[in-house]
């Protein structure tokens, strides 16, 4: 029997939390993609972000099931707010694909330490 979902990895980076989060990503790159996130519901969502802060994900980020974040590290303001909401976040993280990412099922999940990873559905 043939799984549902074969996830691959596509990028790692240092984790907040010591858990996992399954979800739809959603690529914010601007405020107005935060709004549209906000009315549509962004729970379930991981939002991946530049280089954003808790100003830029504020209105939605309780509602997240993680964040991936391109910049910044463990100790960085998005990384302590989101450990607080019990939300992981996967800071730093250095993306191993052209595929885009937008909507795709993924999960972020630790590998040890304070190593995480980034791995997306292959269908």
């Amino acid at each position: 029997m043939k799984a549902d979902h074969v996830m691959k990895v596509i990028g790692n980076g240092k984790i907040t939390l010591n858990i996992s989060a399954h979800g739809e990503l959603r690529v914010i790159t601007s405020i107005q993609d935060v709004i549209s996130l906000w009315k549509e519901g962004a729970a379930g969502k991981i939002a991946v972000v530049e280089d954003a802060g808790t100003t830029t994900l504020g209105p939605i980020l309780s509602k997240l099931a993680g964040v991936v974040c391109m910049n910044g590290g463990v100790g960085s303001h998005l990384a302590i707010v989101s450990r607080e909401f019990s939300i992981p976040a996967l800071m730093g993280t250095k993306i191993k694909t052209d595929e885009p990412l937008d909507r795709r099922q993924a999960t972020i999940m630790p590998n040890g330490g304070l190593e995480g990873l980034l791995l997306v559905s292959d269908s």
